[in-house]
């Protein structure tokens, strides 16, 4: 196994459990993709031929509308795995998403052939690809939940509370905002100019200052609609 594949499996988690033998069985031919910020991991429509373990980085996954709305589904981060992907891998089925790298990537890129052969010999690796799966899809289906049933200023202020630093200066646009959020950009411009007029926020270019912390807490709390 490659020095460098073989340092990457060590900062997954998820594989502590993998034995020697399945380690270089699996991994032995697995390459290490590097990535920069702003690259394309995959596109809607492509063919899935490779199973990916990110081991450094963040990819954020979309869904984006004939209409040209966008919405992010989930992140990646290391020791993640995309559900997608998995699912993609598994069914024969193209892509129905886009993944972009928000910052540079380190990902372990196991091929097609070798990711069937790991799920039906080794019970690790089999664990490690269900329980990762199994968890991304409960996070897509909350969120999804959270965008039907939670009104859009609850989340908003949540999302930003979320952003925050730590200073109250949130550097994002009114329309990763939406994307974020799964709406429109001139939806979250209207609540964040009602939000601001109630003295709990600060618009500026580029930027949002969370202005009443506890104001916008006590929005975020907001219960679901029933």
């Amino acid at each position: 196994m490659q020095a460098t594949v073989a340092e990457a499996l060590q900062q997954i988690p998820g594989l502590a459990g993998l034995g020697d033998r399945d380690a270089q069985t699996l991994f032995g031919a697995a390459a290490v993709l590097r990535l920069d910020a702003g690259d394309t991991v995959f596109h809607a429509g492509a063919e899935c031929r490779h199973f990916l373990i990110i081991t450094q980085g963040s990819v954020r996954v979309t869904l984006n509308a004939l209409s040209g709305r966008s919405v992010t589904l989930y992140r990646l981060e290391r020791g993640d795995t995309c559900v997608l992907t998995t699912s993609c891998l598994m069914s024969s089925r193209r892509y129905p998403a886009e993944a972009h790298t928000e910052t540079p990537v380190t990902a372990l890129a196991m091929g097609r052939s070798t990711f069937d052969r790991g799920l039906e010999e080794s019970a690790p690796f089999r664990r490690f690809v269900l329980g990762s799966f199994s968890r991304r899809l409960t996070g897509v289906i909350e969120r999804m939940e959270a965008v039907a049933l939670t009104p859009v200023e609850a989340r908003l202020a949540a999302l930003l509370l979320a952003l925050d630093p730590g200073d109250g200066e949130v550097s994002i646009t009114h329309q990763r905002l939406a994307e974020e959020l799964g709406t429109a950009r001139e939806v979250i411009s209207r609540h964040l100019k009602r939000l601001e007029g109630a003295a709990l926020l600060i618009l500026g270019r580029g930027v949002v200052t969370l202005s009443d912390q506890a104001g916008l807490r006590a929005i975020a709390e907001e219960q679901p609609c029933g």
